[in-house]
């Protein structure tokens, strides 16, 4: 959390990728029946004011607990996967072909998803970068979120690629053309 992967993803579609970010997937399930009605049977009303999930609600209760947690990632993850098969399927028949098709997956490693892709990328940040970042776009359970999660370390240790995002945009989008001339040859 916070060290540029959505940034990351908007680079590398700029430079060609196809990309898909599996949070705009969550959202867009947050608004149909079948999430929203397992969250409010799961939650109460008050994570969905009006009929629409508070993803922030969501994350407190979820997050209060490891059962509550694991209940959601049990909803989510598989709907979340079923679509970016359906949409990677799409993206390797496209026309002409993109460099690469890219998924931004927060939790790739933790989820054990690695293996469904060609190839993996590591984007890494400065702790008190992260921090600040995160604080910045008002994540909920920051602390209960990062406890969960493997290590910068960790993480690129496991990655095809490893991108350090501590400067500045430019810079990180220098660093993906490299990776992407990686990717598509």
């Amino acid at each position: 959390m916070g060290s540029g992967k959505s940034t990351a993803l908007a680079a590398l579609g700029r430079l060609g990728a196809e990309v898909i970010s599996s949070d705009a997937v969550v959202h867009e399930l947050y608004k149909g029946e079948e999430l929203r009605d397992a969250v409010l049977a799961r939650f109460g009303a008050e994570v969905a004011p009006g009929g629409v999930v508070d993803r922030a609600a969501v994350a407190r209760r979820a997050f209060a607990t490891d059962r509550d947690r694991k209940w959601l990632e049990s909803q989510v993850w598989p709907l979340v996967g079923a679509r970016v098969a359906v949409w990677l399927e799409q993206a390797r028949t496209k026309q002409p072909a993109p460099p690469a098709a890219i998924v931004e997956v927060p939790l790739l490693f933790e989820a054990g998803l690695e293996q469904m892709y060609d190839a993996t990328i590591a984007v890494i940040s400065d702790e008190s970068v992260r921090q600040q970042r995160a604080a910045v776009r008002g994540h909920a359970a920051v602390d209960e979120r990062a406890a969960r999660q493997l290590s910068q370390d960790e993480k690129a240790q496991r990655a095809t690629f490893v991108v350090r995002n501590d400067g500045t945009e430019a810079d990180l989008e220098r660093e993906l053309s490299a990776v992407l001339g990686k990717l598509g040859g």
